[in-house]
């Protein structure tokens, strides 16, 4: 059992570099299996998401090798569209296999897909979507078998803009037999980079970055190098925290274009940023002012994967703030852990009604998803006294070593290992000092 050990009250400071996009990443790994050969993708990010996916490829029957930012994948060893159950209930992104394995055999044996738990997120849309282009789906309990003796191109209206479902559709739609339109398409930044991956394949997409995207099926595709875009969301986390903790932050490899709404309601807010091509500085020297209504929503609107990180920046803001999810309705489970430290946050339905407080105060508070970590982990760089987050295992799934980032902006934050066996309870300075544990550095 990880946790970690925050000592704020420190303006971060500094420069970073931001990693690739996990959820880029993530469907680029799987449709690589749509290519019989070797594929490199670079600038991929050391996650326990991505550990899980290239564990499922090797499970396949593919050579994998993550090395530094790489990961190459040898596909011509692939010799099975059966997804491991256990592995599967890992990560929800497992889902996008089902696209590119029914493409290449026919049929995929999947499992109802784990992740966070920050709401329903049913899997309706991509079973729809795969059976418009003709796949057949047999459903048993948790089991689902898909099969298809040929994939026909199908015009396809998705009743929400699903980013999965877009892109499972994408994969499976690139072999099938004539055209596939997708109508209501989702438009985030991580589809785009799904269609140029795929275009540099030999691919034959256009429209990602719309809401209608059209794909004429090709016979063959082959492996190729590629790059994943920069984390918007990792992006979006540090802005937000460099502001909370009244700093200077600047970050490298970064791309503003991903982040407009982000950039326009901090700036609403009083931080100050500054651009120029893929370099940021995020600065924030006094009080935030409180925002009457943020909405989160596909993008290009205000993303749900930041929603957390926002409300956290609003609890120490000078007012009123009203943040309204109507994306996940499981998504203020932080809410709770955040009033440990002395946040005045009521939630009504979908909304959360934040009243800013001069200053937030350390406590023991528990992760209980990937973003709510993040958002925890930035209340305990703003907040005085120590700060200990637990269930850190949630907060590595889309953060490559956050305290190492961390730690280079003059952060306080140390990763404690403690017995797995040992009660959950608030751990003192000078138990830290007696396990010999210090911040880790790159």
């Amino acid at each position: 059992m990880e946790k970690l050990v925050i000592e704020g009250g420190r303006p971060l400071s500094g420069t970073i570099r931001i990693h690739g996009a996990k959820n880029a990443a993530l469907p680029i790994l799987a449709a690589s299996l749509l290519a019989d050969g070797t594929h490199a993708i670079e600038n991929v990010p050391d996650l326990l998401d991505i550990d899980v996916m290239i564990s499922i490829l090797r499970a396949l029957g593919c050579r994998v090798k993550h090395q530094g930012e790489t990961v190459t994948i040898h596909t011509s060893t692939l010799h099975s569209s059966h997804i491991p159950e256990d592995l599967m209930k890992q990560m929800r992104s497992s889902i996008f296999l089902m696209g590119p394995l029914l493409a290449r055999f026919g049929v995929v044996h999947v499992y109802q897909p784990g992740g966070c738990a920050i709401g329903e997120r049913k899997i309706n849309l991509h079973l729809q979507g795969l059976t418009a282009l003709g796949a057949k789906i047999e459903e048993s309990g948790s089991t689902i078998v898909c099969k298809a003796d040929k994939l026909k191109g199908a015009d396809i209206v998705l009743d929400y803009p699903s980013v999965g479902a877009t892109e499972n559709i994408m994969m499976a739609a690139v072999k099938a037999e004539g055209i596939t339109t997708i109508h209501n398409a989702a438009r985030e930044p991580e589809i785009q980079d799904l269609q140029n991956f795929l275009v540099t394949m030999g691919a034959k997409i256009v429209g990602a970055g719309t809401d209608t995207i059209t794909i004429e099926g090709v016979d063959r595709l082959t492996p190729c190098i590629y790059r994943v875009i920069p984390d918007r969301i990792v992006t979006g986390t540090f802005m937000i925290a460099a502001a909370a903790t009244r700093g200077n932050v600047t970050l490298e490899n970064v791309c503003p274009a991903h982040l407009t709404s982000a950039i326009h309601v901090l700036r609403r807010a009083g931080v100050q940023i500054a651009f120029e091509g893929d370099i940021m500085n995020i600065s924030c020297g006094t009080r935030p002012k409180a925002l009457e209504r943020i909405i989160t929503s596909p993008h290009p609107a205000f993303p749900t994967d930041l929603q957390s990180q926002i409300m956290v920046l609003l609890s120490l803001a000078d007012g009123m703030s009203v943040v309204k999810e109507t994306v996940f309705e499981g998504r203020f489970k932080h809410v709770d852990e955040l009033g440990r430290m002395g946040a005045d946050i009521t939630v009504d339905m979908n909304a959360a009604y934040v009243r800013g407080v001069p200053r937030l105060y350390g406590a023991t508070v528990e992760a209980t998803d990937l973003r709510a970590g993040a958002a925890l982990v930035i209340a305990g760089l703003a907040a005085h006294g120590t700060t200990v987050v637990e269930q850190v295992h949630h907060i590595d799934r889309g953060y490559d070593r956050i305290e190492h980032m961390l730690s280079r902006l003059g952060a306080g934050i140390t990763r404690y290992h403690a017995p797995a066996d040992r009660p959950s309870q608030a751990i003192s300075r000078a138990e830290i000092a007696q396990t010999g544990t210090e911040p880790m550095h790159l």
